[in-house]
């Protein structure tokens, strides 16, 4: 809002306009029905999945960007607030699922698996960050000062103690918890190895430290020694240069030659080899991998091997209502330094640096990256 209390006519935000293409455009406010609200948008956090996003668009329409929004509720309808328990001048971080409200996943708290919300099967998907700005509302991502929130946007209050940068890493914290607690059971006592110091992997490193995990390896290149060491500071108990040394036979001299519980792969870019090192990493029957299977194709997967260890395979895909509450109560908790992650913020008009800066084509280690529309303001 301005000093005055009122709103602004129209909203700068940031528009993917084609591959690798942004323009900033102005768009009316809308119209914030009774059954809506409308959201100030402090950060917006970028991650790999931008990075994607920005190279090959899923769809060949205007989109401003941005599934990771924390903001302040600038305007909210009376039935909007009742149903999300949210007051105007609240904190609050929204999901990039728009779920349906009414099927068995959503009835669960897992809006990932809507179909509404799935945009690889349903051309009118909604999710923040993806959907076509042509659609009402328009405000559909948080590359932008103000986003559109109608009655099925999935909200979480923000704890106070956690300030809008720090609530920006809800979303790999998030990942991270629902990839290594529910999908790769890793709990109390459990083996780890943990391929990719990024942020999802950084954030499986604290997840599993946070379930009693006792022993946490992380891999990485040379390139990723600063990360390693961060790696370390929150939690990991060794760590692993996959170019300097030989990592199956690291992991086998760490587990006594046993092998690990679970492998958890949150490579990117690596080819196949992650996956290869994971199926021989595990221990002799009934190991656990999980991974974001970024590989189209995987030519001669060996997949004998994999069945006569016994392993079971997981995807790693999103997270759940209930693993952003723990990603949020574990932010609230100040236990581990995980501001940290945040290594780099820009502004609304600065969106095609920071994408390519989280790339890696500018030259910045960038980790997390925080977009702020207004600045540090």
């Amino acid at each position: 809002m301005t000093e005055e209390g009122f709103l602004a006519e129209q909203v700068l935000a940031a528009v993917r306009t084609g591959p690798g293409t942004t323009e900033m455009r102005e768009f009316p406010m809308p119209e914030i029905g009774d059954d809506a609200a409308l959201l100030k948008i402090e950060v917006a956090g970028i991650c790999g999945t931008d990075v994607k996003l920005y190279r090959t668009p899923t769809i060949d329409e205007p989109v401003i960007m941005g599934h990771e929004n924390v903001g302040i509720v600038a305007r909210a309808g009376a039935q909007w607030s009742r149903i999300h328990g949210l007051e105007e001048g609240d904190r609050i971080f929204v999901e990039h699922y728009v779920g349906c409200m009414h099927c068995a996943w959503c009835r669960a708290g897992e809006y990932r698996h809507c179909e509404l919300t799935d945009w690889r099967t349903n051309p009118d998907a909604r999710r923040y960050g993806y959907t076509s700005s042509n659609n009402p509302g328009r405000l559909w991502g948080g590359f932008s000062q103000y986003m559109y929130l109608p009655w099925n946007a999935v909200t979480h209050k923000v704890p106070d103690g956690v300030s809008a940068e720090l609530a920006g890493l809800v979303t790999p914290l998030s990942n991270g918890i629902e990839w290594a607690l529910n999908a790769g059971k890793v709990g109390y006592a459990r083996t780890v190895l943990i391929q990719g110091p990024g942020q999802q992997g950084l954030s499986q490193v604290v997840a599993s430290k946070q379930a009693g995990a006792s022993l946490i390896v992380v891999s990485g290149t040379t390139r990723d020694a600063g990360r390693l060491e961060l790696a370390k500071a929150l939690g990991a108990d060794a760590v692993i240069d996959v170019q300097q040394e030989d990592a199956l036979a690291r992991v086998m001299e760490l587990t006594g030659g046993v092998g690990v519980d679970v492998v958890l792969d949150c490579t990117s870019g690596a080819g196949t080899a992650p996956v290869l090192l994971g199926i021989d990493a595990l221990k002799r029957r009934e190991g656990i991998m999980v991974t974001q299977g970024e590989e189209a194709a995987f030519p001669d997967f060996p997949l004998k091997r994999m069945t006569e260890k016994c392993i079971t395979l997981a995807s790693a895909r999103g997270h759940s209502y209930r693993s952003v509450e723990l990603a949020l109560e574990q932010l609230a908790s100040h236990r581990f330094p995980l501001e940290r992650l945040a290594t780099h913020s820009f502004g609304l008009e600065d969106v095609d640096h920071a994408i390519r800066a989280l790339a890696g084509e500018t030259g910045e280690d960038a980790l997390h990256i925080s977009l702020k529309p207004w600045g540090d303001a």
